[in-house]
């Protein structure tokens, strides 16, 4: 872990300067060498989201190649390990509501992406962001969750809504666990790494 929250001490500033000025003259070396340097910190990043290795490799490879594209956007080359988890991040909440949304859930999760967690819970949870960032997160969070917890909170998302008697017939649960239940998977989907990091984000 102690790789993603990685800072650039005074000695280690000027070196990844001149990486990136000599990879943005063509130095293939500098590249390879930025590249060996921070693989660590987005492996690391890629693996708080439970992706399996073949979907990190994917994400490495993505913004490595990001990377090459947006290197001279840098303002400040310092800031290259935080650009790095950043995009690495972003990636990852990507590929895992890309993958919610192929995923093959029942009925009423089906209908939970098709309405893209716009009712209740998706506002519980980040209330304070864009519509859009908001649906990616808490999609890409129910993918993160144990079934029990995303079937409970599809549920009670069903529009039209679902009384309390109903869904506690479909999950073999009494109607008295629902409230308390529905608190708790609340409070995981709000633990999520992707729910979490756009919190953080604008922190």
């Amino acid at each position: 872990m102690a790789a993603e929250v990685m800072t650039l001490t005074e000695s280690d500033g000027p070196v990844v300067t001149n990486l990136v000025a000599a990879a943005l003259g063509g130095d293939r070396t500098a590249w390879n060498q930025i590249v060996e340097r921070f693989t660590s910190l987005v492996i690391v990043t890629a693996r708080r989201y439970r992706l399996q290795e073949h979907d990190i490799a994917d994400v490495a490879q993505t913004v490595w190649l990001q990377l090459i594209q947006h290197l001279s956007d840098l303002r400040e080359p310092e800031a290259l390990p935080g650009w790095l988890a950043s995009t690495t991040r972003h990636e990852c909440v990507r590929l895992i509501g890309l993958k919610s949304r192929q995923r093959s859930f029942d009925p009423q999760a089906s209908a939970l992406a098709d309405q893209a967690m716009t009712p209740d819970i998706a506002f519980e949870v980040v209330e304070d962001f864009d519509h859009l960032d908001r649906q990616q997160a808490v999609l890409a969070g129910l993918a993160e969750l144990p079934d029990s917890d995303r079937r409970l909170l599809t549920l009670l998302a069903a529009d039209p809504p679902l009384s309390y008697a109903q869904i506690s017939q479909q999950l073999n649960m009494p109607v008295g666990s629902i409230g308390p239940t529905r608190g708790r998977a609340l409070s995981r989907l709000r633990a999520t790494a992707s729910v979490s990091q756009l919190v953080d984000s604008d922190t």
